[in-house]
């Protein structure tokens, strides 16, 4: 079983300004994800359908070891 791990930025910030988000539900994108691709600056993008959130697709953002949550939130332009 996998150990995430979550930044300073994503336990201060991220979790405060979006209530609608949890560690368990980023988890859960990252291991179901519809997309994933790697960023310029080798981070890692996640989308995920969230039954939680009606449905919505959130992007979940990783450092490049793919374990360490760095952001997440809502992405409403997410095509497949």
């Amino acid at each position: 079983m996998i150990q995430y791990k979550f930044t300073l930025y994503f336990e201060n910030e991220v979790l405060r300004k979006r209530i609608y988000l949890t560690k368990d539900i980023c988890v859960s994108v990252i291991e179901n994800h519809l997309r994933v691709e790697r960023q310029e600056d080798n981070r890692f993008r996640f989308w995920g359908k969230v039954r939680e959130l009606e449905g919505k697709v959130v992007r979940v953002v990783t450092l490049d070891d793919k374990i360490t949550i760095h952001n997440a939130f809502l992405d409403r332009r997410f095509k497949r």
